[in-house]
């Protein structure tokens, strides 16, 4: 080694190395040893063993000004990952090393059995569905004995103020919850049109569909297409709708219509019909068309999907009546309970509220893809 270089295998911080291990940043950047080097870019995950993942450039920089002019400037340019698709993200570069930080079997194995009491507080704040004493859910939507390595979730988006809709907010109905995803969950809806009408909710503080990040817009998509199939096991499809407007949580609405009681067509001519009476332009949107091509963040907005996929969506300049959505599924057109399409009037106890969770549990169960290792 010539004089006045560093050697890696002696220098650096235990603490650091632990930081940039779970934070996987794009990049890396330290003074510390007051002189520049840059290694070569390493992955962050097992190659066929974990979904591949973002590379990681480390430099170091020297002093400004430094007698031996080593570099101490370093520019470069970079994409925020949120604008960046998924694919172009996790490319790896041609000269990708492995992580210098992952630890072989013994001083893995030591080193979690070290941090799992921390790892477990930071992760582990939402509650199991299960009823049973002494197991708790973690953010991954599995008992944590199922998965030797557990994957330390990305903190959800935390709202203002209080909300009554984000998981780990104390103002949760908790007892209406019925399933928990990673990033999603699904709730009995208050006051529903039927004892099944359920809502897909973010786990952490979004507004509304548009705003959502890559990996929870796959879980809502998962849970649609899950749903579906459970409503179509029980002679129902369903309707799915949001309103974007005077809400501060997403509430994707799924309502299950019995198929005896009309068509696909019927509900979407009903919803038409509605809305040329109330003078809403209701749009029909391709059918594989993404809301975040439409609408920008922070729009108003309302969006009906039907089960065969297709959309219509309406842009809200101004005013918007609030139960639109349930007053078009309540009218006698689709399920015929005019006297339900607003929410308020549907309340029910906590006991019954909790009788119907337990059942939705139950039936559901059969189609819990949270519980596929």
């Amino acid at each position: 080694m010539a004089q006045g270089e560093v050697d890696t295998k002696k220098c650096g911080s235990a603490l650091v190395s632990s930081l940039a291990t779970d934070l996987k940043p794009r990049y890396h950047f330290a003074a510390l040893e007051k002189t520049y080097y840059e290694r070569l870019p390493y992955r962050n995950h097992i190659v066929l063993q974990e979904n591949a993942q973002h590379a990681t450039r480390f430099i170091a920089l020297a002093n400004v000004g430094n007698p031996e002019k080593k570099k101490y400037l370093y520019a470069f340019s970079i994409v925020p990952m949120k604008l960046m698709e998924t694919a172009e993200l996790v490319k790896q570069p041609p000269d990708v090393t492995e992580n210098p930080y992952r630890k072989s079997g013994k001083e893995a194995s030591m080193g979690k059995q070290i941090s799992a009491p921390e790892e477990e507080s930071a992760c582990q704040f939402f509650f199991d569905l299960n009823e049973k004493q002494g197991r708790k859910r973690s953010s991954t939507g599995r008992d944590n004995k199922s998965s030797p390595h557990p994957k330390q979730p990305r903190k959800p988006p935390q709202p203002p103020g209080p909300c009554w809709f984000c998981l780990a907010s104390p103002e949760v109905e908790k007892h209406l919850v019925v399933n928990i995803g990673t990033h999603c969950y699904l709730a009995l809806a208050k006051g529903g049109l039927s004892d099944d009408h359920v809502l897909i909710l973010p786990i952490g503080h979004y507004q509304s569909v548009v705003e959502l990040s890559t990996e929870v817009v796959e879980e809502v998509e998962k849970y649609k297409v899950t749903l579906r199939r459970f409503f179509k096991s029980r002679g129902k499809r369903c309707v799915l709708f949001e309103r974007n407007y005077k809400s501060h949580h997403l509430q994707l609405q799924v309502i299950p219509v019995p198929l005896s009681c009309c068509t696909t067509d019927d509900i979407k001519d009903a919803f038409v019909t509605q809305a040329e009476q109330q003078q809403i332009e209701l749009l029909e949107i391709p059918e594989h068309s993404d809301i975040k091509q439409i609408a920008q963040p922070g729009a108003a907005y309302f969006y009906v999907e039907l089960d065969t996929g297709e959309k219509l969506f309406h842009r809200i300049k101004k005013n918007f009546p609030l139960q639109f959505g349930r007053e078009v599924l309540a009218s006698e057109a689709i399920l015929n309970i005019p006297d339900k399409s607003d929410w308020r009037q549907c309340q029910l106890s906590k006991e019954e509220e909790e009788m119907l969770a337990r059942r939705f549990r139950k039936d559901f169960e059969p189609f819990d893809f949270t519980l596929d290792d």
